[in-house]
């Protein structure tokens, strides 16, 4: 039975995790200034997930694996963070955010066939192209979008892919439930130097800015991480990997809904067309898979695993 539900439970609460993430984002940042929404993110979510890690004894990185932690950490969180937030602030959708940040592991691959030497494909940077006709689409479809929004949504993207290809890199059986913690807590005092520098912390609205801290420390970082661990650790990372292409327009029918984001026939056409780019960008090579699967399998032999 706990088998059952896990399988068809958990992809569905995992995508609206995930997805809800860029709609709490855009509520923080009309709520609070951008820098203290980061600040408070970042600080909260690094008691939270510490008192965890310490709870399930997990290992904690020391020596030249702290440093490495701490690097990603800061390309992950911070770079990633302050970027799509700052664009949110620029009036970009949730849906476009989402569909960049959809793009994450075909530019993980792009950067894995030098960093990591393995081997990009015709029909990877063939569904990279798609891809970005597809941003391009759901771009054009937002009247109130700006050249800057979109950059910053592309220095985001670079975070998230340089900081994950780093740590596959650098760090790759390092504990993700400690090394999470690390990430957060090296981030908050970055994020709050930021909102010092800018020397506003006017909230305007405490109740919006508080539901949504405690949405994304409670949902975003601790739930939508435990579950995709928890998934990552019973399935091959194939599997869990196609529920990305689903989160853009899980995204953009949320912020219809919840927050009145329009939804226009563009941006669903834009949508539709990097969805089918993202698939295409995520098939490798036989040979490239079955390394892939491999080196997860000895991911998840390497960690402790909490419950099962």
């Amino acid at each position: 039975m706990k088998t059952r539900l896990m399988d068809t439970a958990a992809p569905a609460a995992f995508v609206l995790m995930w997805s809800s993430a860029f709609i709490v984002g855009i509520i923080g940042v009309g709520a609070a200034p951008l820098f203290l929404v980061l600040f408070a993110r970042f600080g909260l979510a690094a008691v939270a997930l510490t008192l965890y890690a310490l709870a399930v004894g997990a290992r904690w990185p020391r020596g030249a694996q702290l440093g490495h932690a701490v690097v990603a950490g800061l390309l992950m969180q911070v770079v990633q963070f302050a970027a799509f937030y700052t664009a949110m602030a620029e009036h970009v959708s949730a849906a476009v955010i989402s569909l960049v940040q959809g793009l994450n592991p075909v530019v993980i691959a792009l950067f894995a066939g030098r960093v990591l030497g393995e081997t990009v494909t015709v029909r990877q940077w063939l569904g990279f192209g798609i891809g970005g006709i597809g941003v391009g689409l759901a771009v054009m479809d937002q009247s109130a979008f700006s050249v800057a929004g979109l950059l910053l949504c592309i220095v985001g993207l670079l975070g998230l892919s340089l900081g994950t290809v780093y740590q596959k890199r650098f760090t790759p059986t390092i504990d993700s439930r400690s090394s999470t913690a690390v990430h957060v807590i090296v981030s908050a005092p970055v994020a709050g130097s930021m909102a010092l520098a800018g020397n506003d912390f006017h909230v305007a609205d405490w109740g919006r800015f508080g539901g949504a801290l405690t949405w994304m420390v409670l949902i975003n970082s601790m739930g939508a991480f435990l579950l995709l661990n928890a998934m990552l650790r019973r399935w091959d990372t194939t599997r869990v990997g196609k529920l990305f292409f689903v989160t853009p327009a899980v995204t953009a029918i949320m912020a219809w809904l919840l927050i009145d984001q329009p939804l226009r026939p563009l941006t669903i056409a834009g949508l539709a067309v990097g969805v089918v780019g993202m698939v295409l960008a995520s098939r490798r090579a036989r040979g490239v898979d079955a390394g892939a699967n491999a080196a997860a399998d000895q991911y998840r032999r390497a960690e402790p695993i909490a419950a099962r």
